[in-house]
């Protein structure tokens, strides 16, 4: 697992890695492009050991942690890293990837659950852009929903606010609007969530789909949270500290998940 900038979380772990949405402002593909070997074909693949990169008169072999570029890949051997880690972490799973994604074999998805659920120490996040598929799981009953278990989704325009209502309801559900893209209303009467992320476009991509949210945006989900009492979590960069000013950012976590709290309820 890898220490990380996301302040949302302790660390990140990836047995799974790769998606093909191709969103434009993915993170994750530039860094897969820069670090990986860009082998892919297109297709999934599966990988029981780790692929060494080849040692040269300069540098000598490591492990490749994306030989098939962003292609979709089970590192399977991967799996043993949370219970390796005793001590409790807010872990975000599969940071470089969506692991509910359709093309992503249910037994990938139960091997990943499976090795959460060895470890019950740790808090584990999970954010997709199909939520749909924790439904689909829920019904064949593959899907934890013990409390150290925390299911999200990703909404950056208001047209895509039904992806909360696909949101398991026995479980911690979450929302990252990330990147904010246009104005947009929870409705928490109806879309009840435990938590809210939000954040800017981040990077110096020359075309940027939004180069900065509206502040009226933030303000009006942080004002919705507040009135509801959720929790909301406003990513620290420097496109949100560009509009949100000289005023600290509202950084506030669900009990269970707050910074130093000790185990998880």
């Amino acid at each position: 697992m890898n220490r990380t900038d996301i302040d949302w979380c302790d660390v990140t772990w990836n047995p799974v890695t790769g998606c093909k949405r191709d969103c434009p402002y993915c993170y994750a593909k530039k860094i897969a492009d820069r670090f990986g070997h860009g082998n892919g074909d297109g297709g999934e693949h599966f990988l029981g050991e780790p692929m060494m990169t080849p040692r040269t008169l300069t540098r000598e072999a490591r492990v490749d942690p994306y030989p098939y570029g962003f292609d979709p890949t089970f590192h399977r051997y991967r799996l043993d890293e949370p219970i390796r880690t005793k001590k409790s972490q807010n872990i975000f799973v599969c940071s470089m990837s969506d692991l509910f994604g359709p093309w992503v074999p249910t037994k990938w998805i139960v091997d990943v659950l499976d090795a959460c659920l060895a470890a019950p120490q740790h808090n584990y996040l999970f954010l997709t852009k199909f939520p749909e598929r924790y439904q689909a799981l829920d019904r064949m009953a593959l899907l934890p929903l013990a409390a150290n278990f925390w299911y999200g989704t990703t909404v950056t325009h208001l047209k895509e606010l039904n992806r909360v209502d696909q949101l398991p309801e026995a479980a911690n559900r979450f929302v990252s609007i990330e990147p904010l893209m246009s104005p947009i209303d929870l409705d928490f009467a109806r879309r009840p969530v435990d938590w809210i992320i939000v954040g800017a476009e981040t990077g110096n991509r020359r075309k940027k789909v939004k180069s900065s949210p509206d502040l009226a945006w933030v303000k009006g989900l942080a004002g919705y949270a507040h009135r509801n009492g959720v929790p909301i979590l406003l990513k620290d960069s420097a496109e949100l500290k560009a509009i949100w000013g000289d005023r600290a950012l509202i950084q506030e976590f669900p009990r269970g998940l707050r910074k130093g709290e000790e185990g998880h309820e």
